[in-house]
């Protein structure tokens, strides 16, 4: 039996080297403007909190419960 996760085989040679290294400085950088806007807006981490320490209620519409 074969489980379906959705993902594909990694294709290696997708990207060159260059891109590949491209590609990491890319997710570094992204990293670290993330992080300097979470240390810069504190409340989002309060948001984000309350929000989802609200799903132990387990609420029956999600959709509605979010909006």
């Amino acid at each position: 039996m074969t489980e379906n996760t959705g993902l594909e085989k990694l294709d290696v040679g997708a990207l060159s080297p260059e891109q590949q290294e491209k590609l990491r400085q890319f997710k570094i950088k992204t990293r670290i403007s993330n992080e300097k806007y979470l240390r810069a807006h504190p409340e989002v981490e309060v948001l984000l909190s309350e929000f989802l320490s609200l799903f132990f209620k387990r609420p029956v519409d999600i959709c509605e419960f979010a909006a």
